[in-house]
């Protein structure tokens, strides 16, 4: 999968990144069985099956338990490169390479969640609607800014195409998760992560 990149200081975002990103995901613990739903049981015969309850995830909670975003470039003062600096060249392309293979927390996979994050459309546009859609955690991921590690950006398919959603509009998305090289959702629902509308996706 592709994704359009901007360009921006690589010794900045690779220190901030590190700041941020990896000490939290190193604490990321694994959903246990009784913390989390599981696929709707079947009912008695002519019986409507209970509807899946959709239970709010973390985004550090979709990467493998232990795995450290910065641990390729733990010990480098950044203070001391340049982005005209071959080492900052390197150390970017390092941890793209291992964001690009991080883990995933496979106890996920197949469960009812719900997740807020923002929009960076892929196929459609605002006035017909779209159809698909990355669900990522940050704002101008994968816009202005890299993309974050593989195991945290969420391809969304929607049953029908939905229209008003732009470019990093922040919403909430239901729906089961699945995984096939990377993460996928076809949502059940989406809205808007503050006030406004809920939109059914039907």
């Amino acid at each position: 999968m592709k994704l359009k990149m901007m360009h921006m200081h690589r010794r900045h975002f690779i220190a901030t990144q590190a700041l941020l990103l990896g000490p939290v995901v190193a604490r990321a613990q694994t959903p246990t069985a009784a913390a989390m739903p599981t696929a709707p049981a079947v009912g008695l015969r002519g019986a409507p099956s209970p509807a899946p309850v959709y239970k709010p995830i973390k985004w550090e909670s979709m990467t493998a338990p232990g795995w450290d975003a910065s641990a390729g470039i733990k010990g480098v003062d950044m203070a001391s490169l340049s982005d005209a600096d071959p080492r900052t060249a390197a150390l970017f392309k390092r941890m793209r390479e291992a964001w690009d293979q991080a883990p995933v927390n496979m106890g996920l996979i197949d469960h009812a969640v719900r997740l807020a994050g923002y929009v960076v459309p892929l196929e459609g546009d605002v006035q017909q609607g779209l159809k698909e859609f990355l669900l990522v955690p940050s704002y101008g991921a994968c816009i202005h800014t890299p993309p974050p590690p593989a195991s945290q950006i969420v391809h969304v398919v929607l049953r029908s195409a939905m229209k008003g959603l732009r470019t990093m509009d922040t919403v909430w998305i239901n729906g089961v998760l699945k995984y096939a090289r990377n993460w996928r959702m076809q949502a059940v629902l989406v809205e808007p992560y503050e006030g406004g509308a809920t939109a059914a996706v039907r």
